[in-house]
């Protein structure tokens, strides 16, 4: 018997850490199942095509689609372009991309709320014959003084009695086009007194004469996001509709809909804590004046963190999601830093990548003993930590590039690098030691002599005398050329996001450009190949930019990190 306790004792811990460990949309969909309210999981990601998705995006794209795939349940991807004053097909093509490239797949269930326009109509129509809606003759500034406040109830329009005849004849005759643009609109007739000021006769229909992206000029009356997206769902069948707490107070009107309409087995709304990244421009307003100015080349400039800038930056799927699960669900609040998500992009490159040598900096190096002409081939490993990348051919020869910082005529204490009459070790090649410089009329160095130790190859057994520093390099004679841009964040932290005036702070360091001297191989970069710049940092060749032999390298991040870990 006591054995038998034991064992379920034993079960019961385990059932409860399966339930801790999970977040608590998976525990509310495990009651619902467990309870038979559904039998299966049908999710949603319904973004409005009237920008480019940025980084806060990705936490809803990933945990929906996770969720339909956790519990071998199906996940749509659908439009609500019920507002045609700022949708564009542009929009609708980059966020398709973009979520592609997330990995989540819906399949064939790409869907628009303006599939759906017909079947709203007789939603609302079946609203104003229950006596649950009616047309409304108040302006939109005076619909708001109707409304009330938080503190103060709101009271009834003159018009919100009017007979369900006369509303559907107005109503048609809206759909109609007999009545100028916002002269009148479709009211849900819920109760004025509510508590919940959404609840307070919303609007759920606007007169609109505008050219619609899917639906061109079918229509000039379009309903509102908070009548469409719960309609949306319902015709989908969607079981659990997840949304950011911005939606939280618009729950109950969620729920008055899908009930008042007569879905069966309505959707569920459950809502979760924005993913917000500090320090950085995600306002739609902001970029796209930012891209009307020509701050920035575009949505997917490397600088801003919309997904197609975070994937030109080179950041991958991987290290998104790796981030967004740091972030985890909850229902409160946080802001993440971006050391986080370099962090996070770091983690996913650092074994996975060839690290080469480039050098952006350049200054010259002669070897005076080094045959004068010669070229010899290095055999070098592409990732010391991960051997399976295997070595590449590395040349060498008289004439090099080191960086710029790694010569000092005068240098500080515990500085390990070159300078006179010290000896460093050349990266996979050979010791070196400075016996010089040459300098130009400015005093600036132009090129730095040295000699070389041909017993110090590096992988000949070579155990004589040690240094303490190393640096790397790039043969003058096989150099090539590449664009490499160096970013920073786009606009100034230390001064604050946001001048006095509410525009942005902006860093006019954010882009440098350099020319730099990079190791033949990389001329054969296709865009969105990934490496490692040896103490430079990760790079990826641009997505839009770079040709066949001529990439230009965008810096992904720098090596050096000041994020940690939390404790656990």
């Amino acid at each position: 018997m006591s054995e038998e306790k034991n064992i379920g004792a034993e079960e019961s811990r385990e059932e409860t850490a399966e339930k801790v460990s999970k977040n608590f949309i998976e525990n509310a969909i495990d009651k619902d199942l467990a309870e038979g309210v559904y039998d299966h999981v049908h999710t949603r990601f319904p973004p409005e095509p009237n920008g480019y998705l940025h980084i806060g995006h990705a936490k809803a794209v990933l945990l929906s689609y996770g969720i339909a795939r956790k519990y071998g349940g199906k996940f749509n991807l659908r439009f609500d372009d019920t507002n045609p004053t700022k949708e564009k097909s542009e929009f609708v093509e980059s966020i398709k991309s973009d979520v592609a490239w997330l990995g989540a797949d819906w399949e064939d269930r790409l869907f628009f709320a303006s599939d759906y326009f017909d079947q709203m109509y007789e939603c609302a129509v079946k609203l104003i014959k229950k006596g649950k809606a009616f047309v409304c003759d108040l302006t939109a500034d005076e619909i708001r003084e109707y409304r009330g406040t938080l503190t103060e109830p709101g009271k009834n329009s003159p018009y919100r009695d009017r007979s369900i005849e006369e509303n559907l004849e107005l109503f048609e005759g809206m759909k109609a086009g007999k009545y100028p643009d916002g002269s009148r609109v479709l009211r849900a007739k819920i109760d004025m007194a509510s508590p919940n000021i959404n609840m307070r006769d919303p609007v759920i229909y606007r007169i609109a004469r505008l050219t619609h992206h899917n639906t061109g000029d079918k229509w000039c009356i379009y309903p509102m996001y908070d009548f469409a997206h719960p309609l949306e769902d319902a015709f989908e069948h969607i079981t659990h509709s997840l949304c950011t707490l911005e939606f939280e107070d618009h729950r109950p009107l969620y729920d008055w809909f899908v009930r008042e309409c007569e879905f069966e087995m309505p959707p569920r709304q459950i809502e979760f804590a924005k993913l917000y990244l500090k320090n950085v421009v995600t306002g739609k307003r902001y970029i796209k004046k930012l891209v009307e100015d020509g701050v920035v080349d575009g949505w997917d400039d490397p600088r801003l963190v919309s997904i197609s800038g975070l994937r030109r930056r080179g950041y991958t799927p991987e290290a998104i999601k790796m981030f967004v699960e740091m972030s985890g669900i909850s229902k409160s609040q946080s802001t993440a830093e971006m050391p986080a998500l370099e962090y996070c992009i770091r983690e996913d490159l650092k074994l996975k990548k060839p690290r080469l040598m480039a050098i952006l900096d350049p200054v010259k190096v002669i070897i005076d003993n080094y045959p004068q002409e010669q070229i010899e081939y290095l055999d070098a490993a592409l990732n010391l930590e991960n051997e399976e990348l295997g070595s590449r051919s590395l040349p060498f020869g008289r004439e090099l590039y080191i960086e710029r910082e790694d010569f000092m005529e005068e240098p500080p204490k515990k500085y390990f690098r070159l300078f006179p009459g010290n000896e460093v070790r050349l990266m996979n090649a050979y010791f070196v030691k400075c016996v010089g410089v040459d300098k130009d009329e400015n005093g600036e160095i132009k090129a730095i002599h040295c000699t070389y130790d041909p017993e110090t190859k590096s992988g000949s057994g070579f155990e004589g005398r040690k240094v303490k520093g190393t640096i790397h390099w790039v043969a003058a004679k096989t150099a090539k050329t590449a664009k490499v841009r160096l970013y920073e964040n786009i606009v100034d932290e230390e001064k604050g996001v946001y001048n006095e005036d509410g525009s942005l702070n902006l860093n006019p360091d954010s882009l440098i450009e350099k020319e730099a001297y990079v190791e033949p191989a990389l001329m054969d970069a296709a865009a969105e190949d990934r490496f490692q710049f040896v103490r430079n940092g990760y790079f990826v060749a641009d997505l839009k930019d770079s040709k066949p032999g001529a990439p230009v390298f965008n810096r992904i991040v720098s090596l050096k990190s000041s994020f940690r870990l939390p404790k656990t």
